[in-house]
């Protein structure tokens, strides 16, 4: 199954299954990005209670900072479910569904890795400057980063697809005219 050239994708020549474990090898290697920044922020997280200033937040920062310590959990459980599907997964012949559950649980975690980052350095800004300071802080990381990771993403997904569709248009206009000019 899959082997036949009408089955193989006409871009790769993959067969769907070499196709999964290509995908499967992609988002392990974004998981591994994803894991060290994640233990890297949760680490310092950790450690901001055993500081000496710490006992001076007021209500707001505490709950702020409980809730990143929240939330950088959570990553953490979902960075490892994937690792959990994949024994669940193993050897079951169901690689799509593993490769689709993950890429879901991935995009989950990029939103919560996004609100950690916000919210970390509005914590810190205002920790370190005031509450607007860390406010101003906080909206100009949120805006960055949906520039980064919402609007670059598109646009060159269609710009790749735009060209995608010209190289797919120029073998039909060569071929339409060489036929009308009589060349074949």
């Amino acid at each position: 199954m899959g082997d036949t050239p009408a089955e193989r994708d006409p871009d790769r020549g993959e067969t769907p299954l070499q196709k999964q474990d290509r995908n499967w090898t992609d988002l392990l290697q974004e998981l591994r990005v994803l894991q060290a920044g994640i233990q890297i922020l949760t680490g310092f997280l950790l450690t901001l209670p055993f500081q000496q200033r710490f006992t001076e937040l007021n209500p707001v920062q505490v709950g702020i900072y409980l809730c990143l310590v929240v939330l950088s959990v959570l990553v953490t459980a979902l960075l490892l479910s994937t690792v959990v599907m994949h024994r669940a997964f193993f050897q079951r012949r169901i690689k799509g569904n593993l490769v689709d559950s993950a890429d879901l649980l991935l995009r989950l975690t990029l939103v919560l890795v996004g609100l950690i980052l916000v919210g970390t350095i509005g914590l810190v800004f205002d920790l370190v400057l005031s509450g607007a300071a860390g406010a101003i802080a906080a909206v100009s990381v949120a805006v960055v980063v949906a520039l980064l990771w919402l609007l670059l993403p598109l646009l060159l997904r269609r710009q790749a697809l735009r060209r995608r569709t010209a190289r797919q248009r120029r073998p039909r206009r060569e071929r339409t005219r060489r036929t009308k000019g009589g060349r074949r």
